[in-house]
């Protein structure tokens, strides 16, 4: 069988994370890099600062140029966090007759927010036998997948609380701008006002995931979201925030049932946390019986565990019915010590 192909679009924190995890692993080629504006015709290794060693070398291209029908097994794309956003690259894949394992919040359960626009990507990608799946640390394993696995042990479910209390410092630009990372508080709270800051994307997607796994009928999902200010001058490698300004975002959310609240999220998250004495970590609580109490301390890192489960879903999304698929549609994930083909029914691979 020859090497699993990879086409990665994207070059920021997370596209870098996944190629490099990529270059590690056995049995996997990545034949494609897509990017834009001055990354345009450079080698991928050389903008990601690493020794491409014998491989060949990736020129970075448009998608035009890179991600032609059947060049790849699966593309890893790393640019949107909206369905709305990621779809017309999302079908740009599909119609190419090529896997898509995107890191966009909201395809994590795209039939939450944009019901039409996931039938639509399913019917283009069953037309051309391929399959897309949305995922990352949260949404897509901590805050949802995480609550559905624990409440498998439960005989009875009556109310969860998933809690994560993270670091923004590994995240790119794009989401330090819809956190509001370095505003002054009065802008955040206009902007939160006028809707033009996201904050956390993906409470909407984790809640209705958990409440169609376990057979909640989620019939209304709210959220808020309040700044985080810093005392101190804070910087990671893609955010800024002074002293008396945004250093991050307080968010929760909250899913009804019949009326009741049913699930809470809460999601307190800002960059470099440790210079003020902030512990991370994860919390799944589920009243029910028996009472779940389950806690991870530091948190599992938003960076490596996002493009790190875009990796090791990648046979998984290969192997799939063709369609939309999400994290309880699939296997659930597992780490790729051995040889990456082993895992890959050759009958499903793209590139033979």
């Amino acid at each position: 069988m020859q090497n699993v192909k990879v086409i990665i679009w994207g070059l920021g924190a997370m596209g870098k994370g996944a190629a490099k995890m990529l270059m590690k692993k056995q049995g996997v080629d990545i034949v494609g890099c897509v990017g834009r504006g001055d990354k345009l015709g450079k080698s991928m290794y050389a903008l990601m600062g690493v020794d491409r060693g014998a491989r060949e070398d990736v020129v970075v291209g448009t998608e035009e140029d890179v991600i032609r029908e059947k060049a790849a097994d699966v593309v890893i794309l790393c640019t949107d966090s909206f369905t709305r956003k990621a779809f017309p690259r999302v079908k740009f894949i599909l119609e190419r007759k090529i896997n898509c394992v995107t890191t966009a919040e909201e395809m994590a359960y795209p039939q939450a927010g944009e019901p039409e626009l996931t039938k639509e990507l399913d019917e283009i990608a069953k037309k051309n036998g391929v399959s897309v799946l949305g995922t990352g640390v949260n949404p897509g394993m901590i805050m949802d997948l995480l609550v559905v696995m624990m409440s498998g042990v439960c005989e009875d479910v009556e109310h969860i609380v998933a809690r994560r209390v993270n670091s923004l410092s590994p995240f790119g630009p794009v989401v330090m701008e819809e956190q509001g990372i370095g505003l002054e508080v009065g802008d955040f709270k206009q902007k939160v006002k006028n809707g033009e800051l996201s904050g956390h994307v993906g409470f909407h997607e984790s809640i209705r995931m958990i409440g169609d796994a376990i057979g909640w009928p989620i019939e209304k999902v709210t959220q808020s979201m309040d700044p985080i200010t810093t005392d101190v001058d804070r910087k990671s490698e893609y955010g800024f925030a002074k002293a008396g300004d945004v250093a991050g975002v307080a968010m929760k959310g909250y899913g009804y049932v019949n009326g009741d609240l049913k699930i809470e999220m809460d999601h307190p998250q800002q960059i470099e946390p440790e210079q003020v004495g902030v512990d991370t970590g994860d919390y799944v609580v589920i009243k029910g019986t028996p009472d779940i109490n389950l806690s991870n301390k530091p948190e599992v890192s938003g960076g490596i565990g996002t493009y790190a489960i875009c990796v090791n879903m990648i046979p998984h999304i290969i192997n799939a019915e063709p369609g939309v698929h999400t994290m309880i549609t699939l296997p659930v994930p597992r780490a790729i010590m051995g040889d990456l083909r082993d895992q890959i029914n050759e009958d499903k691979k793209i590139v033979k």
